[in-house]
């Protein structure tokens, strides 16, 4: 039996995506756990911060850590709010500026529709694959998160920047041609970035899961309001594991939460 604090899972970009489960004592290659049935059982929280056992509020910390910390300020979710670049502090600027002044990305992905994106370039594919995105390219990148943030507002009108999960779950081939698409929204970018943009061209790129089966009708586990669950593990697609009664469970919105892992 294992037993941890959620986090995101880590993960490589082999044929296959590799996933791992790093808890404090272990360090589990959730691949190896496919075909295999599995029980979940909620044992309570650790803020990811101040470590306390306090409820989980938002993005694996306490209510207080949330607030306080820099790195779920609302530059994080919204990047055309990053002021670095003016010296201007939000929160903590010696942060801000190693965070918000490295170079970023504006992305297409595709994980169900064509969404579009912003990601530090040194999360490259990173950030793709924990959407569960099948393919993804690059349209530009910027010297700072400011100006890939307000390229992203304007592409917004033509592109979802979200991730409907339960087609992302269900989805897994797609003939939509990303380059094309990336080549007509460099039109589409503000004059301020478009001019910072080189003729450099970016080739797509593909993703594989390690998906046996792929749910019909996903329906998301609460582990907490449920407490526990057995299910035989058939699948791993961006940050969810699949189970084969279609039920799904989201690391990355569970992260704080404690829970234990053994083989049925």
């Amino acid at each position: 039996m294992f037993q941890g604090v959620l986090t995101k899972m880590m993960v490589e970009n082999n044929d296959q995506v590799d996933y791992f489960l790093n808890f404090k004592s272990d360090f589990i290659h959730m691949n190896q756990l496919l075909e295999k049935k599995i029980k979940l059982k909620f044992k309570g929280y650790e803020c990811l911060s101040c470590q306390s056992d306090s409820e989980i509020y938002r993005q694996g910390y306490c209510k207080k850590c949330f607030f306080d910390l820099p790195n779920t300020a609302q530059w994080i979710m919204k990047p055309e709010l990053s002021k670095a670049h003016l010296d201007i502090e939000e929160r903590d600027l010696e942060y801000e500026k190693a965070v918000q002044l490295k170079p970023h990305i504006v992305y297409l992905a595709f994980s169900s529709e064509i969404k579009v994106g912003v990601t530090r370039k040194n999360q490259v594919p990173f950030r793709w694959i924990d959407q569960g995105a099948i393919k993804a390219v690059q349209i530009a990148e910027l010297p700072n998160r400011y100006l890939a943030g307000i390229s992203e507002v304007e592409l917004k009108k033509y592109y979802s920047d979200k991730t409907n999960w339960r087609e992302m779950l269900k989805t897994d081939s797609t003939k939509i041609d990303l380059e094309s698409e990336r080549i007509n929204s460099l039109k589409l970018l503000p004059k301020e970035t478009l001019k910072l943009c080189t003729e450099q061209s970016y080739k797509e790129f593909t993703i594989n899961y390690p998906v046996k089966r792929y749910p019909v009708k996903p329906k998301s586990l609460n582990i907490i309001k449920e407490n526990s669950f057995s299910g035989e593990l058939v699948g791993i697609k961006g940050q969810y594991l699949i189970f084969s009664d279609d039920t799904v469970f989201n690391i990355r919105s569970n992260e704080g939460v404690v829970v234990s892992i053994e083989m049925d």
